[in-house]
């Protein structure tokens, strides 16, 4: 069986599990934000429930709208907050705890290899990173999950990304994923576990993986995985988490599809508008004038990825009328940039820097587009209006390729300007 088969079937106390059979399984982690929670609790509550199945396994982040953008947002979290206070719920961020919820969790030690973790927003599967399975669903399921502690899905077919090589200065795990679904397009594995192995594997950070796995929903995949290799295991046990190394061991039967990429031979990447599928090396994108830049988002908000920007904008300024937002996924990247001096780096370039939120990925707030505008983002997703009006255009890259865009006010590679 595939990696991931293997977690269903374990949780679902049988020796294997099939693409296509329909599973109930007992979950481990419960995962809600600010927009999608109150459906939830109001679902929740339908079933009469009464408490949810266990305080410590339910998990609700107020990310997206926050620091409140209006008094519908403010009213949403309150909500969200009057039901964390009456469930007496172990994990509620709020206020200066709040990171970024697929940023915050990992750091926070609630993820662990081999667990099953369901989230209402569909970047839940960016825990597969760190060798378990995890998925977005509706805010329905959610409400059931929290109410009895179980759900239900059909087992995906699954399909093996092998890697080979080094990546070069530069390249990362935003540059894997993009080129991939240009390779699949958005909806070349629709359902299917995407499952990441090969000798190239340990030369992609953990960081660059939980950016990989973030994605892999734009590809239309049920849910993406990665080894618990040695990288992840000393991830894991920086933040409190004793796990053992396990690989994926795959089965040359298991799998629908082999997708080879030698990562030495990649080049950076830009997703152009408006879908993540469309896929160019940086050298091929058009030299078009950017009127706003933002590093940061659940995507490639965490540390390196702010070490990264900060190398590359380091003495530099941002371009005239480039507007460059920067965003720290989570209050112990915020702390940490702060400490380690790159908040300098990104004021002296004159950046903003905000606090944690998804804010402008989704067109919430803290850099929202205007008519026309044309903005290069590390997010994930770049559909017509995504981060404010219709006529707005949202490119897709890497931090290094976004900070040395900032610089010079046009797609460029870091490679030009360091």
């Amino acid at each position: 069986m595939s990696q991931t088969r293997r977690i269903l079937a374990a949780h679902a106390g049988t020796d294997s599990v099939t693409p296509g059979e329909f599973i109930e399984i007992p979950v481990d982690l419960v995962l809600a934000n600010d927009i999608t929670a109150p459906l939830a609790i109001e679902e929740f509550g339908k079933l009469g429930a009464g408490g949810v199945f266990d305080r410590d396994k339910v998990v609700l982040v107020l990310d997206h709208f926050t620091p409140n953008r209006d008094i519908a947002s403010a009213d949403q979290c309150a909500y969200v907050r009057r039901f964390a206070l009456e469930q007496e719920l172990s994990h509620f961020y709020d206020g200066g705890e709040v990171g970024i919820e697929h940023v915050l969790l990992p750091e926070e030690g609630l993820i662990a290899p081999g667990m099953v973790v369901i989230g209402a927003d569909s970047h839940t599967c960016t825990y597969g990173a760190l060798g378990c399975f995890s998925t977005g669903m509706g805010s329905t399921d959610v409400a059931a999950a929290m109410a009895t502690g179980k759900t239900w899905l059909r087992v995906p077919e699954a399909m093996l990304v092998r890697l080979t090589g080094r990546p070069h200065r530069w390249v990362g795990g935003k540059d894997l994923i993009i080129n991939l679904i240009g390779m699949l397009g958005v909806d070349g594995a629709t359902y299917v576990s995407l499952e990441f192995d090969g000798p190239g594997v340990e030369n992609i950070s953990v960081e660059g993986r939980l950016t990989a796995a973030n994605m892999v929903i734009e590809a239309g995949a049920k849910n993406g995985i990665f080894p618990a290799d040695r990288l992840a295991v000393e991830y894991l046990k920086g933040v409190g988490v004793d796990a053992p190394v396990s690989c994926i061991e795959p089965d040359e039967h298991g799998y629908i599809r082999q997708i080879d990429i030698d990562l030495s031979a990649m080049e950076p990447q830009i997703a152009l508008p408006s879908l993540p599928s469309n896929a160019v090396a940086v050298a091929d994108a058009p030299h078009v004038k950017l009127d706003q830049v933002v590093i940061g988002s659940c995507t490639n908000g965490r540390l390196e990825d702010m070490r990264i920007a900060a190398e590359v904008l380091k003495g530099k300024k941002a371009a005239s009328g480039v507007r460059l937002i920067i965003i720290p996924g989570s209050p112990r990247v915020y702390r940490a940039s702060m400490k380690e001096g790159l908040f300098d780096v990104f004021l002296d370039a004159g950046a903003v820097i905000s606090p944690p939120t998804c804010g402008p990925c989704l067109g919430g707030h803290m850099g929202v587009l205007a008519a026309g505008e044309r903005a290069l983002s590390t997010t994930n997703r770049n559909f017509v209006g995504r981060m404010g009006s219709l006529t707005s255009e949202v490119y897709l890259s890497n931090p290094a390729v976004a900070a040395a865009s900032a610089v010079t006010g046009t797609i460029t590679d870091p490679g030009e300007i360091v």
